[in-house]
């Protein structure tokens, strides 16, 4: 095993103290010139904002069949056993299934679509894996929210991702109103860094898929984020979809309404930043959540 004090670490944290430090990484690794399906102007955007929405990323009828696929899933009673299945810690509904593009042949066809793998490696500029996937259901009259946050922190400290070389997708499979606890980004955060204090607990991840602790900025942090960056609230109808930042301050609310919320979200990584050795943790994350398989989606 490598050990992390031996390597360059270029974002620490949980450490005794919170740090700021301005990212170290590009945000599009790729020329802007670059081919694909993103033009120049929305390729710009995303490296300015550190996020990018596209209206329409599936078609209606497709929304329909992963939809159908999501509710068979969030059914099966094999499933909900699974370790991979995270449920609302109160009301026992599945909240979450992770690595589905290993658990179903449908959302395995999306993961391999070229409208996702195009942008990812233009973004990216490599061939890309699949650092995680899941369905996130938040059903209605209850399902809680993800506080603020930044997936790198938490990607570099518990799984070992080295570099800012990643990159979300959360496509909607309903509509994201603006009261069912959509997600919010803080324009630009994506720039700075937040190493967060504290020590990463064995097996923090059991805790952690339904109630983060370990990896949350400050108060003071997120208000002066918010203050500086603004709040972006992400409304639109099923089939649009979020490409965001790995650094991108973000979190989403709850959801009373009765009105469910679900999205297929994917992280796609570079090959060429594959995971190490965790940098701030005992033992990494099991592979359904941090993937140890690097090969090039084709």
């Amino acid at each position: 095993m490598t050990v992390a004090s031996e390597r360059t670490d270029l974002y620490p944290s949980r450490t005794a103290t919170e740090v700021t430090i301005p990212r170290k990484d590009p945000v599009v690794w790729s020329p802007q010139d670059a081919p694909g399906p993103i033009t120049r102007s929305d390729l710009q955007s995303y490296e300015d904002n550190g996020f990018l929405a596209v209206e329409e990323l599936i078609t209606p009828e497709e929304v329909g069949v992963y939809r159908s696929e999501l509710d068979r899933l969030v059914a099966d009673p094999l499933i909900r056993a699974d370790e991979r299945a995270i449920v609302e810690p109160k009301s026992e509904k599945v909240r979450s299934v992770f690595e589905i593009h290993k658990i179903s042949e449908v959302f395995a066809g999306l993961v391999r679509d070229e409208r996702l793998l195009g942008r990812a490696r233009q973004i990216l500029g490599s061939d890309v894996y699949v650092h995680q996937s899941r369905i996130n259901v938040k059903p209605g009259f209850g399902a809680s929210g993800f506080y603020w946050h930044s997936d790198f922190e938490t990607w570099h400290a518990e799984d070992g991702l080295p570099r800012m070389r990643a990159v979300s997708v959360s496509i909607a499979l309903t509509e994201n109103y603006d009261t069912n606890g959509g997600l919010m980004i803080m324009p630009g955060s994506h720039r700075t860094y937040v190493g967060c204090n504290g020590v990463t607990p064995k097996d923090n991840y059991k805790r952690s898929l339904q109630m983060q602790d370990a990896g949350i900025p400050s108060d003071e942090v997120l208000t002066e984020f918010a203050d500086r960056h603004g709040i972006k609230l992400f409304t639109g109808k099923a089939g649009s979809a979020t490409w965001f930042d790995c650094n991108a301050m973000h979190g989403s609310g709850d959801n009373i309404t009765p009105y469910p919320r679900s999205n297929v979200f994917i992280v796609f990584n570079s090959v060429d930043n594959a995971a190490e050795e965790p940098f701030a943790a005992p033992v990494r994350r099991p592979e359904f959540i941090g993937a140890r398989d690097f090969t090039p989606v084709r």
